[in-house]
Parts: C-alpha cells; sequence; structure tokens
C-alpha cells in the first residue's frame, strides 16, 4: 500500500510521561490551526486498593485548556495491557472522537470469553467513535494523518501518521531497547516483523514517538527518535536482521517475561474504550480469571 506521507508538515508534540506505567502520553497540535489529537492517555490506578484518580490526564486537559487548543481526536495506537486509558474522561471535559484499530474486534472476541463477558458486552467496537482500517486518512485541523495497521503486539496494533510525525504504540521502543512482545493472544513474532519493516519504510527523517520507555542501562526516559536511528541501532531489528532471526529471538525472549502488572484491569478497560466494566447493579467492577492468561 501507498502511504499519503507529507514530510512539510511539522505538528507540534508534547509528551507527558507517566511514571507508575512508563508511558508516554502525546499532545498533537496542527501547525496550521489550534486543532489537536491526543495519544494514549493514561487513567492513574492502584491495582491494590481498586482506586483510580485523573492527575495524568488533568495534567493533558490543562494543557489543552491553557494554550487554547481544540482536541478533535483520541487516538488508542491498540488496546493496552499496561495501563488504562483515559479517553472516555478526557472526552467529557474536551470532546473529540475517540478511535483505535479495527481489528479491536478480534481483541474483543478473544478477551470477552476470557473474561466471560455475556451478551452485553458488545464485540463489535461499537464503544468506539472511529475504527481505522489500513490506510485509512482523517484530518486534525488542516492535517492530513492516516493510519498503518501493524500487528504483531496485538492484532489492532496501529501506527498514526500526523505530518513528520510517527506514533509508534507498542510496536517499536527505543533502538537501545528493541521491540515489543509478541506473545498476547492473537500475538505473533512473525507478523511483528513484518509490521517493523513498515515502519523502517517510512521517510527516514520521520520522527518517531514511542508509548513506553524504561531507561534502557540506567539511561535518561527518552521517547523521540527517528526512522534512520532505528534502522541503523535497534538492537532487534536494525542493520538488517532476518525474520527468522527475530522470530527466534523474540519468541525465546517473550518465554521469560513476566505477566504485566496491569494487564488484568487493563484489558477489560480498553478494550471497552476507557470505560470500567460494571455489575448487575451498575457498580464498576473487574474480574480475574484464574489460569486464563
Amino acid at each position: 500500500m501507498t502511504y499519503p506521507i507529507n514530510m512539510d508538515v511539522k505538528p507540534e508534540v508534547t509528551a507527558f510521561f507517566d511514571d507508575a506505567t512508563n508511558t508516554i502520553s502525546y499532545v498533537v497540535k496542527d501547525p496550521a490551526s489550534n486543532a489537536c489529537a491526543i495519544v494514549d492517555s493514561v487513567l492513574d490506578f492502584d491495582y491494590f486498593s481498586g482506586r483510580i484518580a485523573y492527575d495524568h490526564a488533568d495534567k493533558m486537559i490543562a494543557f489543552v485548556q491553557d494554550n487554547n487548543l481544540k482536541l478533535e481526536w483520541l487516538i488508542e495506537t491498540h488496546v493496552h495491557a499496561d495501563h488504562l486509558s483515559a479517553a472516555p474522561y478526557i472526552q467529557d471535559k474536551l470532546g473529540g472522537k475517540i478511535g483505535i484499530g479495527a481489528e479491536i474486534i478480534t481483541v474483543q472476541e478473544v478477551f470477552g470469553k476470557i473474561f466471560n463477558e455475556g451478551t452485553e458486552f458488545q464485540r463489535d467496537g461499537s464503544q468506539f467513535d472511529a475504527l481505522f482500517k489500513d490506510g485509512d486518512t482523517y484530518k486534525i485541523g488542516e492535517m492530513d494523518c492516516f493510519a498503518m495497521h501493524t500487528p504483531g503486539h496485538t492484532p489492532a496494533c496501529m501506527v498514526h501518521v500526523m505530518g513528520d510525525a510517527a506514533f509508534t504504540g507498542d510496536t517499536l521502543f527505543m533502538p537501545d531497547s528493541g521491540s515489543a512482545r509478541a506473545d498476547f493472544p492473537g500475538g505473533d513474532a512473525g507478523d511483528l516483523y513484518d509490521s517493523i519493516q513498515k515502519i523502517l519504510a517510512l521517510p527516514d527523517d520521520m520522527r518517531l514517538f514511542m508509548c513506553h520507555d524504561y531507561g534502557a542501562g540506567g539511561r535518561d526516559i527518552k521517547w523521540e527518535t527517528t526512522v534512520a536511528e532505528e534502522k541503523a541501532n535497534n538492537i532487534h531489528v536494525g542493520k538488517g536482521k532476518t525474520r527468522e532471526d527475530f522470530i527466534k529471538f523474540r519468541t525465546e525472549r517473550d518465554a521469560q517475561l513476566a505477566v504485566p502488572k496491569l494487564i488484568i484491569p487493563s484489558l477489560q478497560v480498553n478494550m471497552r474504550g476507557g470505560n470500567l466494566p460494571t455489575d448487575d447493579d451498575g457498580n464498576p467492577m473487574l474480574k480475574v480469571p484464574v489460569n486464563g492468561l
């Protein structure tokens, strides 16, 4: 597929780092207007007490309001397994449409069974305002944007390209950190390699923005790199690493990884577009599937 790349458009990107989950969320402003998008927002959640808070989201809301921006999109790069989305909370305060990859329906089907969701849980993506397919375009103000389907970490992963900036979700990490795991239900190491090659086929000076960083080797947290830097230095796929070598490494590595600490609440909330599930009385309630993951 040929994607409508325009490197002459350079959006203003402001990052918000969440220490609890090592997630980076972004406000992306159209350079030609006051329109903006928010990418991969975070809801504060204390698993041990079962309490939620909105500190991270409120910082982003305040930034949008203080700069007189108009929020048009809340983009989810995928169904996150390590943090809860604050998209509905932000939408209630600022408006905008919530969008995710169209393969969310596959994720909903898989995890709907794992969490034994009833027939009231819709598995058609209707919890979101927009479902993106590969190559779908949309606008933030005057800025043309498009979505690239990049499965492998999850079936619904998308990279969103906005001018000369691409938001990679969990598909790719900083060069010294490599790539995402591919062992979740619906994940596939071969698909992940192919998806990363799609990213590396973007222009060399395309800015890449990560969804997570863990400060490899004790360095400071970073979230921005370029296609050229990834091709040259990515420890998992750089310097022409083969598909076969990547699959072997990724499969062996994933077998050693622990389950993300917030995977159980994150999946239940994020597959609902950021809304919490409820019990029969309408109270927010989460399930714990025993030996289900």
